[in-house]
């Protein structure tokens, strides 16, 4: 599968532009994660990846046809969690997974049996989706997601309620399945990417300011990153961006993105989430 954004604008009837000229392309096999603060322009991209809306200029191409042009196929083929999706919380899980089956075309009924065993909701099958737990309720979302074996596959924050053994396990499960597909992950935990992801796009502003190996994007940070140890009440020294801080004997140890360091940090080797926001900061002073 291939996929080409070429040029593509979207502006909402408000007068909101969610996205600005936005080109690049997107190859099967890759595992590609997307990051952005909110309000990007991140779920409106996947939205029209999955023809959910239609963009107010350029056009996005599946294997050499308009997409919109194409939605049937391209239903047949996709698997989609949605950030916000509705469950019906009177069937159980394995009734829902399978009418969910019926609407993409899956006849087989094995394939449900699949992907409640992928997502560990053997225990659960027979239960009411009502009486879940946060997390399982996602993983039923993760579970609709898997499918009919789809071809493209698009994720938006798939982990969010899972403990963290829990998500080791889905990013395991996203990386095997991204080694014949088009796997498009956009959470807010970075680490998820740095994990398992071969690319990352970083949007800002409705532009993409990244597109590339995460390798490179920490190369670029280099230099970037320091931490120091403060007081309680110190502020924070001038063109600098907090990343975390932790309490330690001596103090408060801030670790820090900026241009240029102040002298009181010491440089460190940056981490993708480091990378990440140096790119977005250093966007934000143009």
């Amino acid at each position: 599968m291939k996929i080409d954004i070429n040029n593509i604008t979207m502006i909402y009837p408000s007068g909101k532009k969610a996205l600005r000229d936005i080109t690049t392309k997107l190859e099967s096999p890759g595992f590609v994660g997307i990051l952005g603060p909110n309000g990007a322009g991140k779920t409106t991209l996947m939205k029209l990846l999955i023809a959910g809306l239609v963009p107010t200029k350029g056009e996005i191409i599946l294997d050499e046809k308009p997409l919109l042009s194409q939605e049937t196929r391209l239903k047949s083929q996709l698997g989609y969690l949605p950030q916000s999706f509705g469950l019906y919380d009177e069937l159980t899980v394995w009734q829902f997974l399978d009418y969910m089956a019926a609407l993409k075309g899956v006849k087989s009924r094995k394939a449900v049996d699949e992907a409640i065993n992928r997502t560990s909701l053997t225990e659960q099958r027979k239960n009411r989706i009502r009486s879940l737990s946060g997390g399982q309720r996602q993983r039923v979302g993760i579970a609709q997601a898997l499918l009919g074996d789809p071809q493209l596959i698009i994720l938006d924050e798939p982990t969010v309620g899972l403990d963290p053994e829990e998500r080791v396990k889905f990013r395991n499960i996203f990386s095997e399945m991204a080694q014949n597909k088009i796997v498009l992950l956009s959470t807010h935990i970075v680490e998820d990417v740095q994990a398992v992801c071969s690319r990352v796009l970083v949007i800002y502003g409705g532009e993409i300011l990244y597109d590339g190996a995460p390798s490179a994007l920490i190369s670029e940070a280099a230099g970037h990153v320091g931490t120091y140890v403060s007081g309680a009440d110190d502020p924070i020294p001038d063109g600098c961006h907090v990343v975390s801080k932790v309490n330690v004997s001596e103090g408060i140890r801030c670790r820090i993105v900026a241009e240029a360091l102040p002298a009181v940090a010491a440089n460190v080797e940056p981490t993708l989430e480091d990378a990440y926001l140096y790119c977005i900061h250093k966007e934000g002073k143009k």
